[in-house]
């Protein structure tokens, strides 16, 4: 059967991207649907970009200390010049690798036919040999809150708020909770950073958590743990949150943060054999493939691990399955982490909790800030470097950083981390010489705290 394309790609964000330019450059004949105006998807409109933007402009003001433009609008509105950038440099990518770009709302007829909803009106047919789905997720919403009043928002329609609330009340401390808590924190806005949990990001190393709690608490955020929503009262002063512990929490704002649902609704997935969970994943193999092997699906709505560069790569890897009928390359195992608090997290790797269940003999090593030349000179001398290693062999089990430019570094210990042998252990950190001074500089510090425990 002659079919309009070899691959049509649903979605694009990051997976979305990474599975059209992957197939485009094995000479096939692609299309990209988008629902969007523009290409780029949640990560580039309503998630990744907008919310680092906001963050960034935050971290300056605190750097400073000057608050005179301390206002979350405008501070909001600068974001759009970062996400016009991306969205031009993504389509110049389209426009290149000859990929087609169709914008419209897409949904199954048959197994190899989408119905495409044109934003410019009408609707067209269009088949493929293949499917990738990098449909993304969204907010998800409880069944028993008005989201449509003003005053109750998340994480998408908080990117909407068009002035600068007095109050803002946070329920779900994930990670788009504690970074939200961060960010209004910074703008001076009284923030309740409601906690379903005994603390804070548990998948973190215990070390970490207790940090990010305690520079929440010591920037004003008051946080509770263990609570449970019960319901949600707003009318025009004000949303108020009533939990199961019988605390009544008021403020101008709530903003609700419990987690996303995939983005597979209206699809007609169910109609041609696609099973799909209560959040709207899509359940897929170990090379991406549903229930329709030449249909695949990548990044946030397949879940886990909801990462943007972790999309880019499931969609190249799908792709490269559907057009040869296999992919040797997969995820790593070990995906750094990266949460954009102020300050910042990153890790890579085992925490101690893990490898204490594990009862691996292991050793630490820190590095503080305070104590590196270049975190005195940026004035950035809050936070961290903490190597995990084994105690005997002295290979690197885990990394974890908290503070300036956190994101960034991990990178390093993830690069030493993949390698074989003698090649990932302390020593590594002891024998490289390092610029001096910068931050990388934490490594060595640490290496040789960790060294001085069991030598």
């Amino acid at each position: 059967m002659k079919y309009d394309y070899d691959v049509i790609v649903i979605g694009s964000g990051p997976g979305g991207e990474g599975a059209a330019m992957n197939s485009s450059k094995e000479s096939k004949q692609v299309a990209i649907v988008e629902d969007f105006p523009q290409v780029g998807g949640n990560c580039t409109h309503r998630g990744t970009i907008p919310s680092k933007a906001l963050r960034q402009g935050i971290q300056q003001m605190v750097d400073t200390g000057d608050y005179s433009n301390a206002n979350y609008p405008d501070i909001l509105k600068r974001a759009e010049h970062v996400i016009d950038q991306q969205v031009d440099l993504r389509t110049g990518f389209y426009e290149r690798n000859l990929v087609d770009v169709i914008h419209g709302r897409a949904a199954f007829v048959d197994e190899h036919t989408v119905e495409v909803a044109l934003n410019n009106g009408g609707s067209e047919r269009y088949t493929a040999a293949g499917f990738i789905l990098a449909t993304g997720s969204r907010p998800y919403h409880h069944p028993g809150i008005d989201f449509s009043h003003p005053r109750v928002l998340d994480s998408d329609t908080i990117l909407n708020l068009q002035e600068n609330p007095r109050s803002i009340t946070i329920y779900g401390a994930g990670v788009i909770g504690c970074e939200y808590a961060s960010i209004f924190r910074g703008l001076r806005i009284k923030v309740n950073l409601i906690n379903t949990r005994d603390q804070l990001l548990s998948f973190l190393d215990d070390e970490i958590i207790d940090a990010l709690s305690y520079h929440l608490r010591e920037q004003g955020v008051l946080i509770r743990h263990n609570e449970e929503y019960e319901k949600v009262e707003a009318n025009d002063r004000e949303a108020r949150l009533y939990l199961q512990s019988n605390k009544q929490i008021a403020t101008d704002i709530l903003l609700w943060a419990q987690g996303r649902t995939g983005n597979s609704d209206r699809m007609g997935l169910e109609d041609i054999g696609i099973e799909i969970d209560t959040r709207g994943s899509i359940a897929i193999n170990e090379n991406y493939q549903t229930g329709q092997p030449h249909i695949y699906a990548v990044g946030d709505v397949v879940g886990s691990p909801n990462l943007a560069s972790a999309a880019l790569d499931q969609g190249r890897f799908a792709a490269t399955h559907l057009i040869f009928g296999e992919c040797e390359y997969h995820l790593i195992q070990d995906i750094p982490t990266g949460i954009y608090t102020i300050p910042e997290i990153s890790s890579v790797g085992l925490n101690e909790k893990e490898l204490t269940e594990q009862k691996v003999p292991y050793e630490v090593g820190h590095s503080a800030f305070r104590h590196l030349a270049r975190a005195q000179l940026m004035g950035r001398t809050t936070g961290m470097l903490k190597i995990l290693f084994h105690r005997e062999t002295l290979e690197i089990l885990g990394i974890h950083c908290f503070g300036s430019q956190a994101s960034e570094i991990i990178h390093i210990g993830q690069a030493i981390m993949a390698q074989k042998g003698e090649a990932n252990t302390l020593m590594y950190f002891i024998n490289t010489t390092f610029n001096y001074p910068t931050m990388a500089e934490a490594y060595r510090v640490a290496a040789l705290n960790g060294l001085n425990r069991v030598r």
